[in-house]
This record gives C-alpha cells, sequence and structure tokens, in this order.
C-alpha cells in the first residue's frame, strides 16, 4: 500500500504534464483537427503551418509548428515540433519531434472509399515532462465523399520507448461539410487510450470552420471539449496553412492595339 502511494507521488508529475502529448498531427487542409484524411500534397508541393491551441483544465498554450512534402501525388512525408509554453502558468519546454509517412494504396471509387496508412517515428529529443523518450507507430486511414460531404476514420497506434508507459491507441473520426466551394464546416470525435492511464482517457468533441482565405492559404479555427471527464474542460485552436504549388501559373497579357 505505501510503495503504491510513493508510485503515485513520483509518477504525478508525469501524469499531469504528459497525458495531452499532441504527437503526429494531420497537415491542413488534408484531414479534420486531428483525424487524417487520405488526402495528400501533390508531387514535390510543400506546405508550412502555424498551429495554436489554449487548453482550459489542464491550462497551457502550445504552438506548432508542422512541414510536408509531396513525394508523390499519393505519398508525403510531413513533421511537426509541438511546444509548450505556460504549462500550468510556469512550465515551458518542446515535446518530441514528429515524423511521419503517408501513402494512399486505393482510390476512391464510386462506391469504395480511399484507403491509406501512416508510419510514424518520435525521437526523443522533447523536454523530459513531456517526451516519451521517443516512439514509434502507425495505423490505417479511411476517406470518403459523398455529395458535399467527406468522412474520415482512423485507427491509430503508438509504442513509447520510455519504460513503463503503455502504448497509446486513437480512435479518430471526423467529418467535412463544404459550404461553398472555399469553405467547410468541421466536426471531430477523438477517442483515446494514452500512454499514462490503461483505460480510455479521453472523448473530445470537436467543431469547427476552415476558409481558404487565398489561394493556397487556409485558415482554420475550432473548438474541442471532452464530453467523457471534462478534461479539459475546453480548448481552442487556430491555424494557418499555406501550400507552395509545384508550377507557377503563367499571367497572360492582352495588349490593345
Amino acid at each position: 500500500m505505501k510503495i503504491g502511494f510513493i508510485l503515485i507521488i513520483l509518477l504525478s508529475p508525469l501524469l499531469a504534464y504528459g497525458e495531452d502529448i499532441k504527437g503526429l498531427q494531420p497537415f491542413q487542409p488534408f484531414g479534420v483537427f486531428s483525424t487524417f484524411s487520405t488526402e495528400s500534397l501533390h508531387k514535390r508541393e510543400l506546405g508550412i503551418t502555424i498551429n495554436l491551441e489554449r487548453s482550459k483544465a489542464p491550462d497551457f498554450y502550445r504552438l506548432t509548428l508542422q512541414g510536408a512534402y509531396g513525394i508523390s501525388d499519393n505519398k508525403e512525408i510531413h513533421l511537426n515540433m509541438p511546444y509548450f509554453f505556460k504549462y500550468e502558468q510556469d512550465i515551458y519546454g518542446f515535446e518530441d519531434l514528429n515524423i511521419g509517412f503517408k501513402h494512399r494504396l486505393i482510390e476512391e471509387g464510386r462506391l469504395n472509399p480511399s484507403f491509406a496508412y501512416i508510419i510514424a517515428l518520435s525521437p526523443g529529443l522533447g523536454r523530459s515532462d513531456f517526451s516519451t523518450n521517443g516512439r514509434i507507430g502507425g495505423g490505417l486511414i479511411v476517406s470518403k465523399k459523398i455529395g458535399p460531404f467527406k468522412g474520415h476514420a482512423n485507427l491509430l497506434f503508438y509504442q513509447p520507448f520510455k519504460s513503463g508507459l503503455n502504448r497509446e491507441y486513437l480512435l479518430n473520426l471526423g467529418a467535412e461539410l463544404a459550404v461553398t466551394h472555399s469553405s467547410k464546416v468541421l466536426a471531430e470525435l477523438i477517442g483515446r487510450k494514452n500512454y499514462y492511464i490503461n483505460r480510455l482517457d479521453l472523448l473530445e468533441w470537436r467543431l469547427g470552420f476552415r476558409q481558404e482565405a487565398i489561394e493556397n492559404v487556409f485558415t482554420t479555427i475550432g473548438a474541442g471539449f471532452d464530453i467523457k471527464d471534462r478534461k479539459p474542460d475546453y480548448r481552442f485552436l487556430f491555424s494557418i496553412t499555406y501550400i507552395i504549388p509545384t508550377e507557377r501559373q503563367e499571367i497572360k497579357r492582352i495588349y490593345e492595339n
């Protein structure tokens, strides 16, 4: 009994800091918030995203820089580096770097959805409070478009390298509704069993909106609410993405006589 109490005291800082590790995230606009779609950048396209997150209980701000590159029209590599600041007012530091490879194996047909897999690797480079000493994982992605709706489902797992941690499992369900040619309403449900607790610890509902502000520039805003344990009470999300096109369009000049 005493040993168990001592372990709880020793592990409590890790539980507080580590239970919201961001991990690999989809590159916008090819996904919802944390739900991947099978879509990817075109060959030789490069994209950059800045993501800002504000959470309440636990209280923190998190800035994430993301990059992605299209190896081909159906293969993509991407990475992100999250940074916590003002975690519970006075904790600052990087999470582990996240590197991913996504490959769309089956294209969407009239009846069948598209299928992709993802492989993820995280070197243990972050602050110890926010690090799993690295991890490896992957999963399956399914997407289907029906009229103005797009639906996505992900089943993902991550194996941490730090001893004493559990394997993390994620079941993500996301939907996009096109309301205009340049804007979408977003909805997402995240189910997670994390590294520190061997049970379902998060069931979060997220809603948001994405707009192509100008050509190749996308802004996404949203809010999330944990409907299981109210942890977090809520979170706000904002991101801006710029995709560098592969070819510059030629501008045709018309001269009047």
